[in-house]
């Protein structure tokens, strides 16, 4: 392997989702940030320029790219979430571009769950929305580190300063009742390029850096949590072989923190301690591991574990909680409406339980960002504050402190359809 291939693959990844109104520009966006990065391959570019001109379009209509859904195209808006890749010398990026329909608020959720930042559009000529404070409060609620509000068609106001100013202004007062730490402000047209990947020559008046140095250059190596380890347990390797009489592997992704060789840890819940014997990677063997990373651990001592287990470092400044009753947060997913006193298969990492719904204790009214307690009926794409109790004690984390322990999916068992994630609060 080439030492530019190596370099490629050990380039930091930045995540982050798009989202706005219907026709606020999110696909454009996307669409100029691929072509004007040189992120676009040749035969992708005559696609869209075939489309373009079967729709009667002079201009190279961007969007395309990622309105990969007929139906999408159809109609001219995004409907699902749309995932792309793409890279700069810089960094690597995934794109979770998503719907801007109140009706696909589920589908934000989903594309935002693991985003270290977000992309808010704002169309210039219509200001902030209903839906500007939906997704700000989703992406507070989800504890996305990052935002980044793109006020977008500044061509359409003559690129005019005071809009933009207004806009921000507005924003912030949003801003001000969320826990997003870090806010920033971009003025754009992704449909003529300007302060997209290039700086634009038609608002000399902003002096702050272009949307892609931005990603380009946040910084996210705090965004893990890396003090509280926590391994839960997804598999036991016994291989049987010759080769490998006595091994037996804990295998799991690493949720948070950092472990080494020589580490001493506890399993949950039986309690039992033992000391880090080796870790693998493949057929790598490591003397340190973190997260997000893949590996299966092996112990000095012969402990009975089990997938849905935990294992933690003894030296930890804090453990998980060991619950039944939650409190969370939820977004609701499906058509059919969440029953109070329900039942429900629930997951948390590598743990699958049953739990029934004991209480719904508020609703969130987005357009104000109060809490609704007169209508406790929760429909899909709703948000709510509930209580539940678990059939076996969970090895939780708050969603603020640990976004992996923190956070659960509810499963309809007769359906078997997701129908909420939920974030503990």
């Amino acid at each position: 392997m080439s030492g530019k291939d190596t370099g490629y693959l050990n380039m930091e990844l930045l995540r982050f989702t798009t989202a706005g109104s219907v026709d606020d520009g999110k696909s454009t966006l996307i669409g100029r940030l691929l072509y004007d990065s040189k992120a676009i391959f040749e035969d992708q570019l005559e696609a869209i320029e075939r489309a373009s001109k079967k729709a009667g379009g002079e201009q190279v209509n961007l969007a395309l790219l990622t309105d990969g859904l007929r139906a999408e195209r159809e109609q001219g808006i995004t409907i699902d979430v749309a995932y792309r890749y793409f890279a700069t010398p810089k960094r690597k990026f995934i794109i979770a571009d998503t719907p801007g329909h109140i009706q696909y608020t589920r589908n934000m959720v989903t594309g935002a769950s693991t985003a270290n930042a977000a992309i808010i559009l704002i169309d210039a000529r219509k200001g902030v929305l209903e839906q500007t404070r939906r997704h700000a409060y989703i992406a507070s609620l989800l504890q996305i580190p990052h935002l980044i509000i793109c006020v977008n068609k500044m061509d359409l106001v003559d690129y005019r300063e005071e809009v933009f100013s207004d806009i921000k202004k507005d924003f912030e007062t949003i801003a001000s009742k969320l826990t997003v730490r870090d806010v920033r402000f971009v003025p754009i047209s992704a449909l003529e390029g300007d302060n997209v990947v290039t700086r634009s020559t038609n608002m000399e008046w902003y002096d702050g850096p272009t949307l892609l140095y931005i990603l380009e250059n946040i910084h996210i190596g705090s965004d893990i949590n890396k003090e509280d380890f926590r391994f839960p347990v997804q598999f036991v390797i016994r291989p049987q072989s010759k080769e490998w009489p006595d091994y037996r592997g804990y295998a799991g992704r690493i949720a948070s923190g950092v472990i080494s060789v020589g580490d001493r840890i506890t399993v949950l819940p039986s309690g039992f301690s033992s000391r880090v014997q080796g870790i693998n990677l493949e057929a790598a063997n490591l003397d340190k591991a973190f997260a997000p990373q893949s590996v299966a651990i092996t112990l000095e001592d012969d402990i009975d574990i089990s997938r849905g287990d935990m294992i933690i470092k003894e030296s930890n400044g804090t453990a998980p909680r060991v619950e039944q009753d939650l409190d969370m947060m939820i977004c609701w997913f499906n058509e059919r409406p969440l029953v109070p006193g329900g039942k429900y298969a629930l997951k948390h990492t590598s743990a699958d339980v049953r739990c029934m719904i004991r209480e719904v204790k508020y609703k969130m009214d987005i357009s104000n960002l109060e809490k609704n307690q007169d209508d406790l009926t929760i429909k899909m794409n709703d948000i709510a504050r509930i209580s539940i109790r678990t059939t076996k004690p969970l090895f939780v984390d708050s969603y603020k402190t640990n976004r992996i322990t923190g956070s659960v999916i509810l499963i309809d068992e007769g359906t078997n359809e997701t129908v909420a994630a939920g974030m503990i609060i």
